[in-house]
């Protein structure tokens, strides 16, 4: 399958739109200052993103460091929430469906 040059300035012009939103967005992401956890929708800690800090829970392990969050441990099998990073924007956040844990940063 070739293709034809419409479809090079098709998918060229989709790529730059999106690089340009991308670079458009990041510098209006701001940094949270609170750090907000939820379990079974109940909320099991509060806090300032800037303030080093662990919270365990029978099944989780959140670790608030150096203005970041990330998720340590989970008994969950998948582990997707340990694998999805550290958090530091407003807006971001880490969810553990099995678990039923949310972390938010405000």
């Amino acid at each position: 399958m070739f293709l034809k040059k419409g479809d090079i300035v098709v998918i060229g012009s989709v790529a730059l739109a999106f690089v340009l939103s991308f670079l458009l967005w990041l510098p209006f992401s701001k940094q949270g200052d609170r750090v907000i956890i939820k379990q079974n929708n109940k909320e099991i800690y509060s806090g300032s993103i800037n303030k080093d800090h662990i919270v365990t829970t029978d099944t989780n392990t959140i670790v608030i460091k150096d203005g970041v969050v990330y998720m340590d441990d989970a008994t969950c099998k998948n582990q997707v929430c340990v694998n999805s990073g550290k958090i530091s924007k407003k807006g971001e956040s880490i969810l553990c469906l099995p678990n039923k844990t949310i972390v938010t940063i405000e």
